[in-house]
């Protein structure tokens, strides 16, 4: 069977985009940003156009765009509020923003990232807003880990045990708890944009995880990262300070945050050590030094104490 030729119509698709918002825009070639089983996007002059997710449905996307179109000083608002289908794939076009330079650490944008988040974190919300599917995609890391483990595996039955410490909702085997506030989902730095580019405010993209959740959730990525070494305690504080500075909810405004976080940053830790051991078996490699510190955070896990399983700050 041939595969339908997703990578060229979606270019065709960012240019027609392009084309019909800025005519001047040119005869410039269009550019492959990410290409990816669940993400191709493609960027034409300053129009974006996304694949999301094979799994995407309109129901669970359209919702989400509405909430982006919604609160245009948080999140990158889309040019298109209704999804095209290209291919079997729902197709969003986005004005190109600047992304975080990854060459260029100093110079990440913690603060800003974090009041924005806090304003997230504010925001009421909306009704008929589907869940955060930040736990459910915790879940699929783990669930893809057990069906290439094969022989047993030290690294893989740490991260596994320690997937197994963690409270139902965080596995999304039951509801997250209540009350829920609105939250990003799959929170890093990759998710960070200047628009207009190149020096326009910082913003949000990438709605697909976007729901109704634990808003600790969006600060899981660096507290765990921080918690496992691989983060500058200096770059923590500084994150969670402006949180908090901004009104954040998902942790007490002054005192321990970690009761709070705790259960996120397990899950986070779990769910990037499975993807790293998944993905250095598919490359035929062994774990690198960043990904077995990571393992070595599991292997040190215990279960969860009671009073820590509800998630919700005190």
């Amino acid at each position: 069977m041939t595969a339908h030729p997703l990578l060229p119509d979606l270019a065709a698709h960012a240019k027609a985009t392009a084309h019909s918002l800025t005519p001047s825009c040119g005869s410039c070639a269009a550019v492959t940003l990410a290409d990816r089983p669940d993400a191709t996007v493609v960027r034409h002059a300053g129009t974006v156009a996304k694949a999301h997710p094979p799994d995407s449905t309109p129901a669970g996307l359209v919702p989400r765009l509405a909430v982006a179109a919604r609160l245009p000083g948080l999140l990158l608002a889309p040019l298109t509020p209704e999804p095209a289908d290209l291919h079997g794939r729902l197709v969003t076009c986005w004005p190109y923003g600047r992304p975080v330079d990854p060459a260029d650490p100093d110079a990440a944008p913690w603060e800003a990232a974090a009041t924005l988040l806090a304003g997230l974190h504010r925001t009421p919300v909306p009704a008929g807003l589907p869940a955060m599917r930040g736990p459910a995609k915790a879940a699929r890391a783990v669930t893809r880990l057990r069906s290439t483990t094969g022989a047993p595996d030290t690294a893989a039955t740490a991260v596994l045990r320690a997937w197994d410490t963690l409270p139902a909702w965080a596995r999304a085997e039951a509801p997250q708890p209540a009350p829920g506030a609105l939250c990003h989902g799959d929170f890093h730095l990759g998710q960070l944009v200047r628009h207009p580019a190149p020096d326009g405010p910082w913003l949000l993209i990438d709605v697909d995880d976007l729901g109704t959740g634990v808003p600790a959730w969006d600060l899981a990525r660096p507290a765990a990262w921080y918690a496992c070494g691989l983060l500058p305690p200096d770059e923590w504080s500084r994150f969670l300070t402006a949180y908090r500075a901004a009104g954040g909810t998902a942790v007490p405004v002054q005192g321990d945050p970690w009761p709070a976080l705790d259960v996120p940053a397990r899950a986070l830790t779990a769910q990037t050590a499975a993807r790293a051991i998944t993905k250095a078996r598919e490359e035929g490699r062994p774990l690198d030094e960043v990904e077995q510190c990571l393992v070595d955070a599991c292997d040190r896990m215990v279960p969860v104490p009671p009073e820590l399983t509800q998630a919700s700050p005190k």
